[in-house]
């Protein structure tokens, strides 16, 4: 072989076996790391609700997480309702007049705010807000050991931390999903009434018709969920951050992706019981889909 040919190492071949054991080896640690993640947040949510039902939150620490968590949210949540329902006539107006059943539009548009969009839109809107900051700054006070010192000072950091946290996500939540479906159906309303001409007395007979008090119940019920979920989620990926700021900027995605994805799941498992509970109570009722 002349110098000036260059030798290649011959790089070696993994085997069928090996690739497959690899994989069998990835899927084995993250269904391991799953677990252990699900026995973490249970013992997280486990150690909340003690202290919830054992001693409830101080005046002083409950009121600012109100604050921040309910009022500075409504802004959002009403502004993002109504371009929502006002969105929504645009995407169903057409197909509706093809049909000439653009009074039905009213009904139609209603009963998706207040049992489906309504409580998502508000908990999304929570989950981005809310969560990420809870997330950002829990974990910003385990990085800093701000945690540590409250519990070195025998503060439990759970009841001083979390639960005023949990509360005000749990019970200020279905005010912001009223609030969503308010501004929704106004929006709704306006654009289809003054924008497409659409006539406001059988509009507002055929919301009236068919969407009903149970259907606002089962909005709001959803919400207490999300809400709770939300702030689990957010709070416990505060209280397990990575160290450094790149952990705490993980941890506040983290929270975000993980209430997204607990919202549209207990969606689904809410929506599943709330028909069976409504077709129970209501065995004569239409059949209609969440």
């Amino acid at each position: 072989m002349s110098s000036s040919t260059i030798e290649i190492a011959e790089v070696p071949r993994r085997s069928l076996a090996s690739v497959a054991v690899d994989g069998i080896a990835a899927l084995g640690e993250m269904l391991v790391g799953g677990m252990m993640e699900l026995g973490s947040i249970s013992i997280f949510i486990w150690r909340t609700m003690q202290w919830l039902f054992t001693r409830l939150p101080k005046r002083e620490t409950l009121l600012p997480n109100f604050y921040q968590i309910g009022v500075l949210s409504m802004p959002v949540v009403a502004l993002t309702g109504t371009f929502i329902g006002m969105v929504l006539v645009v995407q169903t107006f057409v197909q509706f007049r093809m049909m000439n059943m653009e009074t039905r539009l009213g009904a139609v548009i209603n009963m998706s705010l207040v049992r489906e969009l309504g409580p998502v839109l508000a908990a999304t809107m929570l989950a981005g807000r809310v969560g990420s900051a809870m997330a950002a700054e829990l974990g910003t006070m385990r990085v800093t050991e701000q945690i540590d010192a409250l519990a070195s000072m025998g503060a439990n950091p759970i009841h001083y931390l979390v639960v005023p946290r949990f509360l005000a996500c749990l019970l200020l939540i279905p005010a912001l999903t009223l609030m969503a479906d308010f501004m929704g159906a106004l929006g709704a309303f306006f654009y289809a009434v003054y924008l497409q001409g659409i006539d406001w007395h059988h509009y507002l007979e055929n919301s009236q018709r068919f969407v009903g008090v149970f259907d606002v119940f089962a909005g709001v019920f959803k919400s207490l969920f999300f809400g709770a979920a939300i702030a689990f989620i957010a709070c416990h990926r505060g209280f397990h951050c990575d160290p450094g700021a790149e952990g705490v900027g993980r941890a506040a995605t983290k929270a975000f992706v993980a209430s997204f994805v607990a919202i549209m799941l207990l969606n689904l498992l809410l929506g599943i019981f709330l028909d069976g509970v409504y077709y129970t109570l209501w065995p004569e009722a239409p059949k209609i889909t969440s």
